[in-house]
């Protein structure tokens, strides 16, 4: 084999061995820049079934005419393209931030409506390493620091990531080794994104030995380290803390035994299973949170209520923060999957308290049931599955807190 053969055939094993077992539908999300492209492509050449979707932003004017462009590529690749449109009026706050969410939105919601079961994205070891500076900036302790997982179950869809352990420079030189182009993106050199900086400054360490293959090592190892803390959480959630309506509850004594570390990784933790939040908060806010209960006083985090009384601590959405209305059928506020005859689904609520009699024999305490799913047709409550009203209605949240521990 010549070099390039050598270095195809370790990309092709890469991208092979990155789909789990038993998953037979793959989407690659391509932006069109060359990470994602190159992964499409060793995707197909590694004989995977495979289609590609594509987010369109439109925070770009060229951006409609980019979609079609990889639609074009994926053409004479024979995969089907897809491209999803961000429909938004003005942004407020992080565009970054917001447009990544938006991204994950579009796409979680087109994977489940096609029946697809893994979406792959085109990160690098150079993109693991970025987002370890970034995360040693924002102080995120070692779940930050443990970077992304190659691969990741999360409510009812595999996210993987094949090619962690290969560099930026090895997928264009595979790219050009095929003759395909790519598109390069200019907000990736706009010093405004944090994301750019940390790429100039991976630059400047590289001079001392700090380079992106050191940092990506540095992280796995990391991982290992975070997935064992996890197994140990694990095992305290499944003994001290009661899982009801999507609402956690837990001795605050057994709380307040657990080491520091611990504390923050429950916290953290449940920002992210109950406020959907897709990377840990930042490790100033988890020490408040951390002080509030240590001290008695409520908290909120991330559209996370915690509530420590004199023996309990109940960690819930907070009212202010839940999902808009959805269809029957629709996953709501990022987690919670309702079935049953056609109506709208939002929180129950005050105003669907209200029309339950009785619901104070609930077992279930207040604060988890207005946050809870409630079905309604205008302004008629017809359902609430977490109430026990309305038997033709179900609802359960996607992923137990436990699974979810040792799936993040």
């Amino acid at each position: 084999m010549t070099r390039g053969a050598d270095a195809d055939a370790d990309l092709i094993r890469s991208v092979a061995e990155g789909v789990p077992a038993g998953v037979s539908r793959v989407a690659v999300a391509v932006s069109g820049g060359g990470d994602s492209l190159a992964l499409l492509h060793l995707l197909s050449l590694a004989g995977l079934s495979v289609q590609a979707v594509t987010v369109d932003h439109g925070l770009r004017p060229e951006s409609a005419a980019e979609a079609a462009w990889v639609g074009d590529i994926c053409c004479r690749l024979g995969v089907p393209h897809r491209v999803l449109p961000w429909q938004h009026g003005a942004i407020c706050g992080n565009l970054m931030e917001q447009a990544r969410l938006a991204r994950r939105r579009l796409l979680s919601d087109w994977a489940r409506a096609e029946g697809v079961q893994a979406i792959a994205l085109g990160h690098t070891a150079d993109d693991q390493a970025e987002g370890f500076l970034m995360a040693l900036a924002r102080a995120s302790g070692l779940d930050g620091l443990s970077g992304m997982a190659p691969q990741r179950f999360d409510r009812g869809l595999w996210w993987l990531r094949p090619l962690l352990g290969h560099g930026r420079a090895d997928l264009r030189d595979h790219l050009r080794r095929h003759g395909l182009r790519w598109i390069d993106d200019p907000t990736n050199a706009d010093p405004r994104f944090l994301r750019t900086r940390a790429r100039e400054a991976l630059a400047a360490l590289a001079g001392i030995g700090v380079s992106a293959p050191a940092i990506a090592r540095s992280a796995r190892q990391l991982a290992e380290a975070r997935n064992a803390l996890a197994q140990t959480l694990a095992g305290f959630v499944r003994d001290h803390v009661v899982e009801q309506a999507g609402a956690l509850e837990l001795p605050r004594a057994a709380f307040s035994a657990l080491p520091p570390d611990l504390q923050r990784r429950l916290i953290a933790a449940a920002v992210r299973w109950i406020g959907g939040a897709a990377h840990p908060p930042r490790g100033a806010a988890q020490l408040q949170v951390q002080a509030a209960v240590a001290s008695g006083r409520g908290a909120t985090l991330g559209g996370v209520r915690f509530r420590a009384g004199p023996r309990t601590l109940r960690i819930a959405r907070e009212p202010r923060a839940v999902g808009p209305a959805v269809p029957v059928g629709t996953v709501w506020d990022g987690r919670w999957h309702v079935w049953g005859p056609a109506g709208e689904v939002r929180a129950l609520g005050a105003e669907g308290l209200a029309q339950i009699v009785g619901w104070q024999g609930c077992s279930v305490p207040r604060d988890a049931l207005i946050v809870s799913p409630g079905v309604w047709r205008e302004s008629r409550l017809i359902a609430a599955p977490a109430a026990d009203f309305g038997r033709e209605h179900g609802a359960r949240v996607a992923c137990p807190f436990a699974s979810f521990l040792l799936s993040h």
